[in-house]
């Protein structure tokens, strides 16, 4: 509605609701939103609405968006709801200037980047809804990336058999199964450090185990224990490869508790994001532009995170971050209590895409 009250407007795109469910979703409308200065090329900016639960130790109301010396505060403000605004307030700018120009803005606003992007960004260009020449996703203001990890995420249901548990030789323990996977993975993690990627920014690849549940009651044998990992894939590793290298991982400690099994399930495989020349074209553009904005030098890096730029560069779309927040995530508090914006890195942001904007379509 805001969109619509400057003028804009906004296409409402409902995914499929089998496709959605499919995701782990209830339900998903992406947002695209069209302004044609002339003819030349389609850049998109995308940015996603959604965001992780808050969590605890937060100061101040999470969905608040209370504004403290400068600083607006609540979840998903820097990670990646800023850019909705970084993104439709540059393109205004522009539409509002009269400046002869040349090609086609684009906003992608989608909400489902947490969990993997599949039915956003996926989506919309699987379905060719957009067809953009080059894109920018959501970033930060002091930095342009051009690369970063993938992903996996495979969910591990260790299974036994229950028994009562003053008689547990009778039965199966999953949960002793599990905790021997859980050691053997865990010593795998410990062989990632050596692993460094040669891409600025990005580090060794990492892995977590985030989620487990299991068990029946205090007094039964337990018979299922399942668990969620994640392990971060650099620049450089084959996604296929690694997911063969961890279920091998676990196979073999399974392989020295013969009596339980597992079944091991894909849950998410995100590719790495690996910057080709058409993004180092669009990212030298940016860098200029953020460096005299922010009176400092602005260089292109890679992160550790995975983002839904990634799926952009898998349709053939040259593709880089830039956006709204600080130098680093860890000072904005993403995806922790009191997240946080500096609201002037905002205006930084705004003006720098704008400017990109003018020089890309001139």
């Amino acid at each position: 509605m805001l969109l619509e009250a400057l003028g804009y407007e906004v296409e409402r795109h409902p995914v499929p609701a089998d496709r959605v469910k499919a995701a782990g979703m209830i339900s998903v409308t992406n947002l695209i939103i069209r302004h044609r200065f002339g003819d030349g090329p389609v850049i998109a900016l995308n940015a996603h609405g959604d965001v992780v639960p808050p969590g605890e130790g937060w100061t101040k109301d999470p969905y608040g968006a209370e504004v403290v010396s400068g600083r607006m505060y609540g979840r998903g403000v820097a990670v990646s709801k800023s850019d909705f605004s970084t993104y439709a307030f540059a393109l205004d700018a522009l539409k509002r200037s009269g400046l002869k120009l040349n090609g086609t803005v684009e906003l992608h606003f989608t909400y489902d980047e947490e969990i993997g992007g599949e039915v956003g960004p996926g989506w919309i260009l699987e379905q060719g809804l957009t067809k953009p020449d080059l894109a920018v996703s959501a970033g930060f203001s002091y930095a342009v990336v051009v690369a970063h990890n993938g992903c996996l995420h495979l969910e591990v249901e260790v299974i036994g058999k229950s028994a009562h548990a003053a008689l547990p030789f009778t039965g199966i323990d999953a949960l002793e199964a599990a905790t021997h996977v859980l050691t053997a993975l865990y010593a795998y993690r410990d062989t990632l450090k050596d692993r460094v990627s040669e891409v600025k920014g990005i580090g060794a690849p990492q892995l977590t185990v985030g989620l487990i549940s299991g068990g029946i009651n205090t007094n039964v044998v337990p018979d299922r224990v399942t668990f969620r990992l994640d392990r971060r894939i650099v620049p450089g590793e084959s996604p296929e490869a690694v997911e063969a290298e961890v279920r091998q991982v676990i196979a073999a400690a399974l392989a020295e508790r013969p009596k339980a099994r597992a079944e091991v399930r894909r849950i998410l495989i995100a590719r790495p994001l690996v910057p080709g020349e058409g993004a180092k074209t669009l990212a030298a553009v940016i860098c200029r532009n953020a460096s005299a904005v922010t009176g400092e030098e602005v260089q292109e890096t890679g992160v550790p995170l995975y983002t839904d730029a990634r799926l952009y560069a898998e349709a053939g779309v040259p593709v880089v971050l830039y956006g709204a927040g600080p130098h680093t995530i860890e000072e904005a508090n993403g995806h922790r209590a009191d997240e946080n914006l500096l609201l002037s890195d905002l205006d930084t942001a705004t003006l720098v895409i704008a400017l990109s904007l003018r020089e890309l379509l001139a």
